[in-house]
């Protein structure tokens, strides 16, 4: 972990390598993936899946979860993980159900004429799950829970060389359908429709930078959540805080991947050195030290003067996760606007958020929680307005409307207007 203090991002590369946004770059192989599948189709899909050995498919029956494997996997996944399963989901709906409630449709009346707008769920999506290194039942969870409170009417999954616990936390979150493609193949399959798979209207969930870049270049076709970078965690702390606590929950993010970013920012030097000495003594017998210990030491640890220095780094950073471990966090937490999920206090682990506590843990990396927040069900919805004018109010809103139209030039508008008044 690299060690600075606050007047040492005045220096350009310090700070580029803190504050820097990953630009994706242009696989020109994918683009031609894309393409292929968006032309041939199911053909295609076969032929990339066989190559990149994500599934040795004979035909487009293969695609498809069966009603068996789904009983199988049921079968090879143990039953205390099939309860944990359960209660992760419980809570994450719970709070999905919740946000719901947040939005009510509505209308006004202003005279006899009425405005208002609808809540309408979206009609088909796709949760994208990987299968690279681990297994990632939680993300089956995340990313099928809230569409299916939303109201999605189809929600289909897709993770390559799909794993049991994953199929059956994509059962038990309510999948309609769940499919074992992957890659940016599986992209292009559900964004423009095969002979034998339906297209989507959004796809959303994790994946390699191949599936990131298929995600921004399918985008149009149809709607994504966002583009997600490596995952990170910043954590804000003061001497009060556990180093132990801080160590583990930066070797937490670690352990990702070796693009994984994990910050600290301290008014404790002193901290600092403890949380450096506990992590090297925490990776001793990590069984992911090989991953975790290499994005450790590309870590960063700023030491500011003033929590409230803390609060303008933070901000300015934007971290997928962020913690607070310093004293009396909870009468500011207010202060810090932009991070995708906050923890406040050392009782939250950053990893309950990411199995079970509720929040999603689909969140913006790569500095882009400075204009969004994480996954939920305000993603699988669309705000529909809609207005009832009666003759009144339309002649009153277009003397309005007409003037604007004429000078904006558009006299076919201002026609549309005029035609209005006194009718």
């Amino acid at each position: 972990m690299k060690i600075y203090t606050k007047k040492d991002l005045d220096n350009k590369e310090i700070s580029d390598a803190f504050y820097s946004v990953i630009e994706f770059e242009t696989l020109g192989g994918v683009n031609d993936i894309i393409e292929d599948v968006k032309k041939n189709k199911n053909s295609a899909l076969i032929e990339y899946s066989k190559k990149f050995n994500d599934g040795n498919f004979q035909s487009e029956n293969d695609f498809l979860v069966s009603e068996n494997e789904i009983e199988k996997a049921y079968d090879e996944t143990p039953d205390d993980v099939i309860e944990t399963i359960k209660n992760a989901h419980k809570n994450i709906l719970e709070f999905s159900k919740k946000q719901l409630d947040c939005i009510k449709e509505f209308q006004i009346n202003i005279g006899d004429s009425v405005l208002g707008h609808r809540i309408v769920p979206l009609n088909r999506v796709l949760c994208y799950v990987p299968g690279g290194n681990y297994p990632l039942p939680s993300s089956a969870l995340m990313t099928v829970t809230p569409a299916k409170a939303a109201g999605v009417k189809e929600v289909y999954l897709t993770s390559p060389k799909i794993r049991p616990q994953t199929i059956v936390a994509a059962h038990i979150a309510g999948a309609d359908k769940i499919y074992k493609i992957g890659g940016a193949q599986a992209i292009s399959a559900f964004a423009y429709g095969t002979e034998s798979i339906l297209p989507v209207d959004k796809i959303v969930g994790p994946g390699n930078k191949y599936v990131t870049y298929a995600k921004k270049y399918v985008y149009g076709t149809c709607d994504i959540d966002f583009l997600a970078g490596p995952s990170e965690v910043l954590i804000v702390a003061d001497n009060t805080a556990n180093p132990e606590l801080i160590s583990a929950d930066m070797l937490a993010q670690a352990e990702h991947d070796k693009d994984a970013r994990s910050y600290l920012i301290t008014t404790s030097r002193e901290l600092a050195a403890k949380v450096q000495k506990s992590a090297e003594k925490q990776l001793e017998n990590l069984k992911t030290k090989e991953i975790a210990q290499i994005a450790f030491e590309k870590s960063f640890c700023i030491i500011t003067d003033s929590i409230d220095e803390a609060v303008e780094i933070s901000n300015k950073r934007a971290p997928e996760h962020l913690e607070l471990m310093f004293k009396n966090a909870d009468r500011i937490k207010e202060k810090f606007i932009n991070y995708g999920s906050l923890f406040v206090g050392e009782n939250c682990a950053e990893v309950f958020g990411d199995y079970c506590s509720g929040t999603n843990h689909v969140l913006p990396t790569n500095r882009a929680a400075r204009y969004t927040g994480g996954l939920s069900v305000f993603d699988f919805i669309k705000i529909l307005t809609w207005q009832n004018i009666d003759k009144k109010t339309a002649d009153n809103l277009a003397k309005t409307a007409s003037k604007l139209a004429e000078a904006e030039g558009l006299f076919a508008h201002k026609l549309a207007s005029d035609l209005r008044q006194n009718i």
